[in-house]
């Protein structure tokens, strides 16, 4: 415990990404004694904060959730290790690690920064300490919530350790989300009055937290907690009817909108017709870049997609990669045959006459498809062709919400109270899908049925985007079990164990330095 809550002061506070509002000296070059007094001081120690978003690939909830869920198997090579454990739920040494110093470490930060804005002189830009102090509140909010998604209660920190706080013990799953609401409902406010709309947005601050953005954040954690606890509102902080109006108010309001075409979502679908990085569909997206040029330490670039792309070739278009979580056929097989998003989403190696050498390969879980959103790309723009170095420095975004989440999430809030509005946010999603032909749309209920087809549309629309999981937790366990379960005698057999209740491994390092305030998660 002592190693990762204290893990900010060994970690240098230096500003890891490098995309515009992102490009500031580090702030590891000042002394803390002359710091924390002006607006261009505060502002640099928010960027800290941010930077974490970068971190690491292996560590990344994104990918290990996947891994997790029904979408992928582990995959990797023979020598890998840890990857077929997220996927059958398998104790394994110091699993996740690198996520629970990740999201400490932003924590310390946002922490760090709250805890010094006080002694900030703004003058006359005044404003500017109500939108920091938004944007520090989201972050900490948005890393706990993957904190408590992956591990239930955790210890929980609102000011920076001193010397003998190391003995942090777990708080309660319910504590955390109470901060969590907490967080985001002053986000909300504090926002409110600099928020601007999408298009209206000066194209350095892409990547910034808008009001908008909490309110979608708000609405997910909502979702999340109230299904997967059985509750009836987020800790008596927000009912349903808040995020309703939040939700609403993003779709009305917020300037942002579908791009008018899937494909054109992602760099290896959209071919020239990509709708760029930072496109109207963001609503909260975490910049990456390959500025990095082969600098191991600094984190710069999206990992996760070295991880993803094909076994150790390049192919086509693509560039090559580790053979990380590839794709399961059943992900393939559930779209219909004209649906865009299927090949948008899914490189199959037979269907695009791709030749990988199977009798020779040392892919695990060979499967016959792999991601293609977040596929490291081949071409001129590759990173090893510009000074960088292709396992670290790719640099596509990562939307961690886009816009047609939002509709499902407005369909899904909608559904018992509004058919009407459910239906038209739904179809929007489905009408998109099929090159606007209307003819594919579905009629929804107001009852389980009409659920069932918003989540398959959830599951479809965003796959591979890290939602899968916990769209299938929230809908209960059992529902989780009969969904990953994969009930092969081969290398593909998987088993998820309801007795974990979908939490993760606390890593065994932490548990041990933490002097029995950390106790294992059941099933574990």
């Amino acid at each position: 415990m002592k190693q990762v809550l204290f893990a900010a002061l060994l970690v240098s506070l230096g500003t890891a990404c490098s995309k515009s509002f992102l490009e500031r000296t580090p702030i590891n070059r000042q002394v803390e004694s002359d710091f924390y007094k002006t607006p261009e001081d505060a502002f640099e120690a928010l960027v800290a904060a941010y930077s974490v978003l970068d971190y690491d690939g292996y560590g990344n909830i994104w990918l290990s959730s996947e891994i997790a869920s029904d979408e992928c198997f582990g995959g990797g090579g023979i020598a890998d290790n840890g990857l077929t454990q997220w996927d059958n739920f398998i104790t394994y040494t110091d699993h996740n690690a690198a996520a629970w110093k990740k999201y400490y470490t932003g924590i310390y930060r946002a922490n760090v920064f709250l805890n010094k804005i006080d002694g900030v002189k703004f003058g006359d830009s005044s404003y500017l300490k109500d939108k920091y102090t938004g944007e520090a509140k989201f972050l900490r909010a948005y890393f706990y919530f993957d904190l408590v998604r992956m591990f239930g209660g955790v210890p929980l920190l609102t000011k920076p350790i001193e010397d003998t706080d190391f003995k942090i013990p777990q708080t309660t799953a319910d504590s955390v989300y109470l901060l969590i609401a907490a967080d985001l409902k002053e986000a909300i406010s504090l926002l409110t009055p600099t928020t601007k709309k999408f298009g209206d947005i000066p194209a350095g601050d892409y990547g910034r937290i808008t009001k908008w953005a909490a309110e979608a954040l708000l609405a997910r954690v909502y979702l999340y907690y109230t299904g997967y606890y059985n509750k009836p509102d987020l800790m008596g902080l927000v009912n349903k009817q808040d995020v309703t109006n939040g939700i609403e108010d993003v779709i009305q309001n917020s300037g942002h909108n579908l791009v008018d075409s899937f494909p054109k979502l992602f760099r290896s679908s959209a071919g020239t017709a990509f709708a760029g990085q930072n496109n109207k569909e963001g609503v909260f997206v975490i910049q990456y870049t390959d500025k990095g040029k082969k600098n191991w330490s600094q984190q710069n670039g999206n990992r996760v997609q070295v991880m993803v792309g094909i076994r150790n070739l390049a192919l086509g278009p693509y560039y090559q990669g580790w053979g990380i979580a590839p794709v399961n056929e059943k992900l393939w097989n559930a779209y219909e045959a004209d649906d865009n998003r299927k090949t948008a989403t899914v490189i199959s190696i037979a269907d695009e006459k791709l030749n990988f050498p199977t009798a020779t390969t040392d892919q695990v879980q060979y499967t016959g498809y792999y991601w293609k959103k977040f596929t490291p790309m081949g071409g001129p723009e590759r990173p090893d062709n510009n000074g960088g170095d292709f396992q670290i420095d790719n640099f596509d975004n990562y939307p961690v919400i886009r816009y047609s989440d939002v509709l499902l999430m407005g369909a899904e809030l909608n559904l018992s109270t509004n058919l009407a509005k459910a239906q038209d946010y739904y179809d929007r999603i489905r009408d998109r899908a099929f090159y606007n032909n209307t003819s594919h749309r579905n009629a929804l209920t107001n009852d389980a049925n009409g659920m069932k087809l918003i989540m398959n549309e959830r599951w479809l629309e965003l796959a591979l985007e890290g939602h899968r999981y916990w769209d299938l937790l929230r809908q209960g366990l059992t529902v989780a079990k009969q969904a990953i379960d994969n009930n092969t005698n081969d290398q593909f057999k998987v088993t998820f164990r309801a007795e974990t209740k979908g939490l993760f491994e606390i890593p065994q390092t932490q548990i041990g330095l933490s002097n029995g305030t950390v106790i294992q998660n059941t099933g574990w």
